[in-house]
């Protein structure tokens, strides 16, 4: 990692970082996916469709016309939701039920510009089919009503209309009858009276011709509208609806779940890329333990006495220093007490000397696996050892586990070792809780030798080595080692040779 890998800037919202946690979270949707799943078919059974019946109608419209976009149609399913064909659907049931409530039980949808489709729901099949006949009857009266009322308002605008040309026609008339009988006298105004009164004539009688077509109505909308498809029932099948309901369950359970996780991931911020909590640690990743396999995959794997073995040679080779006395090292977990109990215990039988471990966890994870001591491991309790009642012996090695989990005792953390290797579970602390353990352990004055990773994200390719820090652990162990020899040596130059130094930092 170079310096300006270092510094880069954080994005607002890590896309990669949002993806891994919801597949890190599957637990979550799968979960809520499977009740949702659950609850839809339990639905299905428990509160089955009520009884639906479909019919169909022709509504043929007066002034309908091949562009006709639809608004025609749109205008009959809009009368449908209305308070007065409730109410007159009521009647012909001769019910009393609340017209309100009538009116959220059925529906329109128009398939053309001339057929609509009813779907009416009821407490049983034969209420349906009787509401779906009883609405169809409705709409279609109701249709048919409203075109004979336009044909009548139309006819009577004509009549209206032919009475005022009648009247004006008998005023021309009036007026030619009171001309003079002497023709010679103004022709002409006489002449514009006949023309007058022909052309009033004919518009009387056209105005007659058109009031009696109107008289008549709209026998193609009354003969033309009516049901087409009489009021079925909707058979419906079991395995169908619970398919239905299921996975209408499923989908929006898994569409809860996946909103959850992503909140979740947001707003908690818990890192599960190695990277990630190296960064927020400060300290690298020396191994990592594989996530438990639960069920028969468990089975078909074995156990993961081979992984730990793997790993607790790994700690010994980080802790373990011939050359030097041997120092108190700690095993701290975060999330996962188990787990860093075993580890301690693997790593005690694998180190070449006497091993003391302080078990200060809280449920005594550390002291429940005695049997696997051995004649070179003894097990001691925290409070013992803090308070001075144990002691390790000359060449014991102390190696003591604790937690920095929420409410930890930092000021003890010092007297389990003063070199520590950490035990985190991924996904398990916020990026904050991990910048508080590395500032806590800074200043304790413990040196974290690495981070054990538990329960790792699978598909994870991210680095876990802090290349810029990687003498961070190493330059505190090599000066402790310093500190322990030099005292014991009263001539520091032996041989006229000095002895070696650390090594100084190297910038990457």
């Amino acid at each position: 990692m170079t310096a300006q890998e270092s510094t880069r800037p954080t994005p607002l919202l890590d896309l990669q970082q949002l993806v891994v946690t919801l597949r890190w979270r599957k637990r979550v949707w799968l979960s809520c996916a499977l009740l949702g799943l659950i609850a839809g078919t339990l639905l299905a059974v428990f509160l089955p469709p009520p009884p639906t019946a479909v019919t169909r109608l022709l509504l043929v419209h007066e002034n309908d016309q091949p562009t006709d976009s639809g608004t025609l149609m749109e205008t009959d399913i809009a009368l449908l939701d209305t308070v007065r064909i409730a109410e007159a659907t009521l009647q012909r049931l001769g019910s009393d039920t609340d017209p309100a409530a009538f009116r959220k039980s059925y529906e329109a949808e128009g398939l053309t510009n001339n057929v609509v489709e009813l779907t009416v729901t009821a407490d049983s099949g034969e209420n349906a089919e009787a509401r779906a006949q009883a609405l169809a009857e409705t709409v279609i009266a109701d249709h048919i009503r409203r075109a004979k009322e336009n044909a009548e308002a139309e006819a009577q605008a004509l009549r209206d209309r032919r009475k005022q040309a009648e009247e004006e026609l008998a005023r021309v008339d009036d007026a030619i009858a009171a001309a003079p009988d002497d023709t010679g006298q103004n022709p002409a105004a006489l002449g514009s009276l006949y023309s007058r009164r022909a052309e009033i004539a004919a518009q009387v009688a056209d105005l007659s011709r058109r009031a009696t077509e109107a008289s008549i109505g709209a026998p193609q909308v009354a003969v033309g509208t009516g049901i087409v498809d009489e009021p079925r029932l909707v058979e419906r099948s079991a395995p169908m609806t619970l398919a239905s309901y299921g996975g209408i369950g499923l989908v929006l359970g898994l569409a809860v779940g996946l909103a959850l996780a992503a909140a979740a991931s947001v707003v908690r911020d818990r890192p599960v890329l190695r990277r990630d909590i190296a960064d927020n640690l400060g300290a690298s990743v020396l191994a990592q333990v594989p996530m438990w396999r639960r069920g028969p995959a468990r089975l078909l794997h074995g156990p993961r006495k081979a992984e730990r073995a793997r790993i607790a040679a790994t700690l010994v080779r980080a802790v373990d220093d011939e050359d030097i006395s041997p120092a108190p090292v700690s095993v701290l977990e975060l999330g996962c007490a188990p787990t860093a109990a075993e580890l301690a215990a693997d790593t005690a039988l694998a180190l070449r000397r006497p091993v003391m471990l302080v078990d200060d966890l809280r449920k005594r994870q550390l002291t429940k696996l005695a049997g696997r001591g051995g004649d070179t491991v003894r097990i001691v309790s925290g409070a013992d050892y803090l308070s001075g009642a144990v002691q390790p012996g000359q060449r014991e090695q102390c190696l003591g586990v604790g937690s920095v989990a929420p409410g930890a005792t930092w000021t003890d953390l010092a007297a389990l070792g003063t070199q520590t290797v950490l035990v985190v579970r991924a996904g398990h602390a916020t990026s904050e809780w991990l910048h508080t353990v590395a500032r806590q352990l800074a200043a304790a004055g413990v040196a974290v030798i690495g981070v054990v990773l538990v329960e790792p994200y699978p598909k994870d390719r991210t680095d876990g080595t802090l290349w810029d820090g990687v003498h961070t652990a190493l330059r505190g162990r090599l000066r402790a080692a310093e500190r322990t020899a030099l005292p014991h040596d009263p001539n520091p130059s032996t041989n006229g040779r000095t002895p070696a130094r650390a090594p100084e930092d190297v910038e990457v």
